[in-house]
Parts: structure tokens; sequence; C-alpha cells
């Protein structure tokens, strides 16, 4: 079996002049990943190195580069799945953490667990050896402008620099040489949402899902109509009744669509190392590495 892995950095309608940093940064984490992978590295190894790698990307809305919800804060949500144990990981509101992934994969691997949140999940992070930063350390570009601003006046600035549009979540999905699959999900959340509101991105089956049986999924996009949908478990329960990763993807976006009136994308990697991608946001940033040949691709997708 050799291994692939697959990474997204978001469904949304990135602007021009941002493509070529999303190409790149979606690359980098790949590679990071694939590399690993190649090294004997299981799944789980290979898709938080390389969500991780996206968290200290600021062009990314995780991590470093995340976005201010209405109080001024950072809150960021993660998770990670174990498609061998069916066991998982997982940090909502997560304040004053460059990597929530990592924190995400400890509480996964160190107790019995699978989420925590908001002063619980920092509390966690700090006693288990993770060192907190400062607000400052995560915000960039117009989000460090609105935060000083907010600092000085208490009021956020609602012309914000997306021009109406969202960033959002970056993942990666990945199958190992021993055929374990794995996924991972990370996001700052959406510009100026309420305090303490969390998306799919941590929730098991929305924002990722994995089993060995069948594959693993990470999502993104419009976090409230993904969870009505329960999306990455509804596409791996489509590819299990037969066919091929894209197309799975592109039947669950349908129901996404369809049912909700939602917006967002899936990438998917079965357990034989084959890829799938779909999205109906006007642009999805991705990047692969699959099967024996080590074929790469990447680019912004269009529908």
């Amino acid at each position: 079996m050799k291994p692939s892995i697959a990474v997204h950095g978001g469904a949304w309608n990135i602007p021009a002049d941002a493509e070529q940093e999303h190409i790149r940064g979606c690359e980098r984490a790949a590679q990071i990943g694939y590399e690993l992978l190649q090294r004997g590295a299981g799944a789980v190894e290979a898709v938080v190195e390389s969500v991780a790698c996206m968290e200290d990307d600021p062009t990314f809305d995780a991590g470093k580069g995340s976005v201010l919800n209405q109080s001024g804060q950072v809150e960021m949500d993660a998770m990670v799945m174990d498609g061998r144990t069916l066991r998982s990981g997982a940090v909502a509101a997560l304040r004053r953490m460059r990597n929530p992934i990592r924190v995400a994969q400890r509480l996964m691997e160190t107790t019995e667990f699978s989420m925590v949140a908001g002063e619980g999940a920092l509390k966690f992070a700090i006693e288990s050896g993770f060192t907190p930063c400062t607000e400052e350390d995560l915000l960039v570009g117009a989000e460090l402008e609105d935060y000083r601003e907010f600092l000085r006046t208490g009021r956020l600035n609602t012309r914000t620099h997306f021009s109406g549009q969202e960033r959002n979540t970056v993942g990666a999905c990945a199958v190992d040489s021993a055929c374990h699959v794995a996924s991972a999900t990370s996001t700052g959340g959406t510009p100026r949402k309420i305090a303490g509101r969390i998306g799919d991105s941590p929730l098991v089956g929305s924002g990722a899902y994995a089993d060995d049986a069948i594959g693993a999924t990470s999502a993104t996009g419009w976090g409230e109509k993904i969870l009505a949908v329960v999306l990455s478990k509804t596409a791996l329960d489509i590819l299990s009744k037969g066919g091929n990763p894209d197309r799975a993807c592109e039947v669950a976006i349908d129901i996404l669509a369809t049912r909700v009136d939602g917006f967002g994308g899936l990438i998917m990697v079965d357990r034989t190392g084959r890829i799938g991608c779909h999205h109906n946001t006007p642009k999805m940033a991705f990047a692969f590495a699959e099967g024996a040949s080590g074929k790469r691709s990447s680019g912004i997708k269009r529908p």
C-alpha cells in the first residue's frame, strides 16, 4: 500500500491576488504530510502535521491568521480522528494557542475524552505542556489593525477586509502504508461570530470523519449548514455504497445545497488511496499527493 494525502485551504471566494499564497500553503502542507507517510509515519501524524503547517501560515483562517469574534477575541476549533480506532480529539472555542490541532491530538492520545471547550480547553492545553501566546500573536493584516482599534475604542470595525466573504477551515485526510486513515480540520471560525460560537469543524461527522473500512474526509464551508447534513459522515456513507471519492463528494455537496441551501467543500481519501474533491463555492484551494506514483496536483478549484 502506497500512501496518499489530500489537503484543503478553505472553500470561499478567494481573491485573485491571494490565490498563489493559498496554493503554495496547501502544497507545503501536503508535502510535509506525504514525506512523513513515505517514511512510515501513521496517517494521524501526517494529517496533524499538515494541518499544523497551515495553522502556522497566516494565509489561512486557522491558528495564526484566525479572525476575530464580536468580542475582539480569537476562538479556534480543531479536531483529529483516527480511522483505525474511531477515536477523535477536539477543541472548541480555544484561545491563545498557536496550534489547536496539536492540542486536539494530545486530548485524543492521552485521555478518554473526545472534546474540551473554552476555558477548559485552554486549561488542558497548558497542563499538557503547551505554551500560551497572546491574542496579537494570532492576528495578521487587517485583523490585527482591527484588534488594535478595538483595544483603543472598544469597537470592532464592521467594514471588514473580507468584503462580505468568509475565509474558512483548513483540513487534511490521509491513508498510510498500513491502510489506516485519518482526518484533521482546524479553523478560526467565521469573521465576527458571536463569542462562543462553534461550527462544524470540531464535531465528529460534520467537520471530519475517518473510518478504516471506508476512508477519511474533511469539510469546509458554512458551518451551520454542514452540521445540518452531517456532511463528512454523509459523504463516507455514500462512498461505502460503491463508486469513487469524487462522486461521493459531489453527491454529498449536492445534498448540502438542495436540503439546506448550504455552501462548502469536501476532500476525501478512500482506503485504497484514491482522492476526491468537490465544492459549490466560487473557489477551493487544494493539494494532493496520491498513491504509488506520488502524483502531485494542486491549485484553485472552480465549479
